[in-house]
C-alpha cells in the first residue's frame, strides 16, 4: 500500500505526537511547561529529519488546504495543528498552568 506525500508526513507527525503525549510526558516526574518545551523541540527535529531524508531535493509540493508549500512548512504546520489540541488537554489534565512561568527546568 503506497500512501501519498502528505499521507506519510501526517502519519510520522501522528507516531510522534502519540509517543510524546502517550509515552514521554506522562512518565515526566514533574510535569511543567519548561520540562515539554525542552523536550518539544528534539521531537520537531525527529520529525523534519526523517520528513528531510524523504523528501530533501525532490522538489515534491505538499497541497495545505489552500495553497502549495514545501516539506519543511508542511511538516511544521500539521505537526502544529496535531500537537496542539493534545498539550492543551494534557496541561489542563495534570494542572500544567500555561501563563506563571517558574521559570526552572525542575
Amino acid at each position: 500500500m503506497q500512501f501519498s506525500p502528505e499521507a506519510q508526513i501526517l502519519i510520522l507527525n501522528a507516531v510522534i505526537a502519540g509517543v510524546a503525549y502517550l509515552g514521554i510526558y506522562p512518565s515526566l516526574q514533574k510535569k511543567t511547561l519548561n520540562r515539554i518545551m525542552a523536550i518539544d523541540p528534539v521531537l520537531t527535529v525527529v520529525a523534519l529529519t526523517v520528513v528531510g531524508a524523504l523528501f530533501w531535493g525532490s522538489h515534491q509540493t505538499f497541497t495545505l488546504l489552500f495553497f502549495q508549500t514545501n516539506w519543511v512548512a508542511f511538516t511544521l504546520i500539521t505537526l502544529f495543528v496535531i500537537e496542539a489540541p493534545l498539550f492543551l488537554n494534557f496541561a489542563k489534565r495534570h494542572g500544567i498552568n500555561l501563563f506563571d512561568d517558574p521559570g526552572d527546568l525542575n
